[in-house]
C-alpha cells in the first residue's frame, strides 16, 4: 500500500485492507450491530475518499467491509441512507465539542490526535479527502459547515465567533494533515501531552473573545 493509501486510511478511518470475515453476524466471531455497522462505514468513508459518490456500488462496500450488501441494507435501508451517514460529520462533532469551553481547545486537539494515532481515524479529514464535485461535494461542505464550525461558533462568546470558530477548525484540519498524510516525523515522534501542551494554547486563543 502506497503512503497516500495509508494517509487516507487513517483520516477516513477506514481499515489498511478488507477484512475478509470482519464482520459478519454469525458464527464463533460474531460481532454486536454496533460494530458491524462502524465497519461498513469506515469501508464507506474508504471508497468516498478515492471515488465519486455515483461510482460506488454497494457491492464495493460490502467487498472493502467483508461482509454481504443484504447486511448493508439490513443496517442502513439503502445507499443512499448508507451514505448520508458518512457524509455527516454530527456523531464526529459532538465527541470533539464534548468539553466545556474553557478546556476546549485543549480537548479537541488531543481527540484529533488520540484519534489519528490510536484509532487510525480522524474526525475531520473526510473534509480534506473526499471529492467535492457537484451535489455530493455540496452536501459534504453543507454538512461541514453546520455540523462543526457553525455549531463551534455557537458556542462562542463575543464578536466574530464564526471567524474564531473557523480559524480554530483550520488550525485542527492542519494537524491532522500534518499527522496522518504529511507524517511529520517530529509531531509524530512527540509525546502526545507535550504536542497538547504546545497546540492546544494557539487553538484556545481563537476560542476566546
Amino acid at each position: 500500500m502506497s503512503g497516500t493509501e495509508t494517509a487516507a486510511s487513517a483520516a477516513t478511518g477506514a481499515p489498511a485492507a478488507p477484512a475478509a470475515a470482519a464482520a459478519t453476524d454469525s458464527g464463533p466471531g460474531r460481532r454486536d450491530a454496533g460494530a458491524t455497522q462502524a465497519v461498513i462505514l469506515r469501508a464507506a468513508r474508504y471508497l468516498l475518499a478515492r471515488h465519486a459518490h455515483g461510482d460506488i456500488t454497494l457491492k464495493a462496500v460490502a467487498e472493502r467491509a467483508g461482509v454481504s450488501p443484504p447486511l448493508i441494507m439490513k443496517y442502513f435501508g439503502n445507499k443512499e441512507a448508507l451514505f448520508a451517514r458518512v457524509m455527516s460529520f454530527e456523531e464526529d462533532a459532538a465527541a470533539l465539542l464534548d468539553a466545556p469551553l474553557g478546556d476546549l481547545g485543549r480537548h479537541m486537539v488531543r481527540h484529533v490526535l488520540v484519534s489519528q494515532s490510536e484509532q487510525g481515524a480522524d474526525p475531520l479529514l473526510r473534509i480534506v479527502f473526499a471529492p467535492l464535485q457537484g451535489s455530493q461535494g455540496d452536501r459534504l461542505r453543507t454538512n461541514f459547515r453546520s455540523q462543526v464550525s457553525d455549531r463551534l461558533a455557537l458556542r462562542l462568546d463575543g464578536t466574530d465567533a464564526g471567524l474564531r470558530a473557523e480559524l480554530a477548525v483550520s488550525m485542527l484540519l492542519g494537524l491532522g494533515v500534518m499527522y496522518g498524510i504529511a507524517r511529520g516525523t517530529e509531531v509524530r515522534a512527540t509525546a502526545l501531552d507535550v504536542v497538547v501542551e504546545r497546540y492546544a494554547p494557539a487553538v484556545q486563543a481563537c476560542l476566546t473573545p
